[in-house]
């Protein structure tokens, strides 16, 4: 059964050195704020901020930065992207299934950034205890797998569906008679409040549907790299990982459209018209008069919906802009498809050749196993790969498709909010959190209704501004990467495989510091391979469209949405991340070499520097 080794996971840790006890980063209290951000606390809900209360508990547990997904500080309102995943986490982890080795990720900010600490299991009976009922309730979902992912996709649909529905009203001086005539019995004060209040419900239940599925389905996976390397001494866990790739999954469906778009550009005849426009938007306007450009542009449309609510990162950030948000993103995109096929390149994903690889793999290291023991191999491989998709796919249901909706239903609150003379930008929404906006709307939706003006706009207007000075600032502070004493063992496992967060990693970090001037940089072996290019740092999305083909990506971690990069670039080198977190998934199926986790690397690091980057040691070296 999955995960019925973790009983005693404890010992499977990377043991690190006894003077680690010693040494250890500042407790969260203990974080000086940079200048201009003083009283950042006070931005927040009082459950996401240190106190007195909770320092005994917050000085247990070993605190992390998920750069991964969290990179920035946080504005008031997004918030509520961690507060949602953390409750599902935790619930799912501690009392749905009981993971053997560790409950939920307690989370905190740190001068508006997040830090998630990792709650264990450390009573070996207690371990054992939990084991037994994993066993139970986890084994009901892998036996039945496919059948579950599909009420999966039914439940996360309907509720993404219910989502786009929701409307939000005008609020105009006079109701529409429909109001009357059709006896429905509700205002549009009614409505706002209620559709924001749904809102925020289907956000929360949606999360929830996330982590449903995936910490079992990293349970098996973890289960099966754990035999592997009992079975296998020798074994790296990247030979692992390829045993399990070249399957098909919806992350990549989005990139797959623009080369379906691009290829759909040459057959028609409007390839030029579009990969040659300066100005690809104004291009599309152009198309019509063009022959075969309407069959493109029908195309075009088709292919929005629903594939470009994909975000341009990982999307727990209200001003992460979707595909369908600005298509300039997917049709730089088609642009870089088109030039590839204009020069006779093939701009598919070497999947066949990965699934070859992963057969091969799987066969011979099979073949040095017995009967009983191949047989266990054979189960454990099966199960990765049926649950496999699962681990990609909800990113697409949640982060992508269900934040992109979620974030234009909040964008049209704030443009309500200034229309009713409450802000005067748009954005302004977002610097108050979700429990402040409730308050807001109701003040909104009696003035409206009672007609009166709201009730303290000046106020709400003050403190926007200041938060938003507060949060500009924060922006100019380096996060320090964990905080707290570190553990003898690093034993999560999602903390392991998703953010590469190991006792090794952590002892780097303690003697390890960034620094521009370094020859080498060691990180986690991502994706097989050896090359040498020119580096390329970027520490946004934003900054994308500096990348230039044959460059070594250097970033915090890449986001699945950066599916068209990956076709130019020459290698992938990231901070954070561990053998299953996206940057590694995607570039062993692109067949681009990575390293990833090396801790410094965007601030150690810098633009044309010339770099090697060895995919399967996990060794960055500076070259000139």
């Amino acid at each position: 059964m999955p995960w019925g080794r973790l009983r005693t996971s404890a010992a499977d840790g990377e043991r690190v050195m006894a003077t680690i006890e010693q040494r250890r980063f500042p407790y969260l209290w203990e974080v000086d704020t940079p200048p201009g951000g003083e009283g950042w606390e006070s931005t927040y809900p009082y459950y996401l901020v240190s106190s007195e209360e909770t320092r005994a508990h917050e000085q247990q547990l070993f605190w992390f930065q998920d750069s991964m997904h969290h990179p920035h500080p946080y504005f008031p309102f997004d918030t509520i992207t961690f507060e949602a995943w953390g409750m599902s986490c935790g619930a799912y982890s501690t009392r749905v299934f009981a993971l053997p080795p560790s409950r939920g990720l307690d989370l905190r900010l740190v001068n508006g950034y997040l830090y998630i600490g990792a709650v264990p299991v450390t009573d070996p009976e207690e371990i054992g205890a939990r084991a037994v009922e994993f066993e139970k309730r986890a084994g009901h979902y892998y036996a039945n797998w496919p059948d579950l992912f599909a009420r999966w996709r039914e439940k996360a649909e309907a509720a993404i569906h219910e989502m786009e529905a929701i409307t939000i009203p005008a609020l105009p001086e006079l109701e529409d008679e429909a109001v009357v005539f059709e006896g429905r019995g509700r205002s549009s004060a009614h409505d706002l409040l209620s559709g924001y209040t749904r809102l925020v419900d289907l956000f929360f239940l949606v999360w929830q549907y996330h982590f449903e599925m995936l910490n079992i389905g990293y349970g098996a996976y973890i289960t099966f790299f754990q035999f592997c390397r009992q079975a296998f001494p020798t074994i790296d866990e990247q030979t692992i990982a390829r045993m399990v790739a070249g399957i098909d999954v919806l992350t990549f469906r989005p990139d797959e459209e623009l080369k379906g778009l691009a290829r759909k550009a040459v057959e028609v005849g409007v390839a030029e018209a579009i990969a040659g426009a300066e100005d690809p938007l104004a291009a599309l306007a152009t198309l019509d008069a063009q022959d075969g450009g309407r069959e493109w542009l029908d195309a075009f449309e088709a292919a929005k919906y629903p594939w470009f609510n994909f975000s341009s990162d990982y999307g727990f950030y209200h001003d992460q802009l979707s595909w369908i948000d600005d298509l300039s993103i997917p049709l730089a995109g088609i642009q870089g498809y088109i030039r590839r096929l204009q020069r006779g390149e093939d701009i598919a994903r070497p999947t066949e050749e990965l699934r070859r690889e992963r057969d091969r793999l799987a066969e011979e290291y099979g073949s040095y196993l017995d009967d009983e023991n191949r047989a266990q191999f054979t189960q454990l491989l099966e199960l990765s790969r049926t649950v496999f998709p699962f681990i990609e796919d909800h990113n697409f249901y949640v982060e992508h498709w269900m934040h992109t909706v979620f974030w234009g239903k909040m964008r049209a609150i704030g443009a309500l909010l200034v229309e009713r003379g409450q802000f005067p930008h748009d954005d302004d929404v977002f610097f108050l959190n979700r429990h402040e906006l409730a308050q807001v709307l109701y003040d909104v939706a009696d003035a409206w209704a009672v007609g009166v003006e709201v009730r303290r706009p000046a106020h709400w207007t003050n403190e926007v501004a200041r938060r938003r000075e507060r949060i500009e600032a924060l922006r100019e502070w380096t996060a320090p990467p964990a905080l707290g004493a570190p553990p003898e063992i690093v034993t999560d496992p999602f903390a392991i495989m998703n953010y590469g967060i190991t006792s090794e990693r952590v002892t780097s970090w303690l003697g390890d510091e960034p620094a521009e001037g370094r020859t080498s940089l060691s990180g986690i072996a991502g994706s097989p391979g050896v090359i040498e290019g020119p580096a390329r740092v970027i520490r946004s999305e934003k900054e994308l469209g500096a990348v230039q083909e044959g460059e070594i990506l250097v970033c915090t971690i890449t986001a699945p949405s950066w599916g068209p990069v990956f076709s130019t670039i020459a290698g992938v080198v990231t901070d954070i991340g561990g053998m299953m977190c996206h940057a590694a998934i995607v570039c062993r199926e692109y067949g681009v070499p990575a390293v990833v986790g090396t801790g410094f690397a965007t601030q150690s690091l810098q633009t044309g520097q010339r770099l090697r980057v060895d995919g399967g040691t996990g060794e960055v070296t500076v070259l000139a």
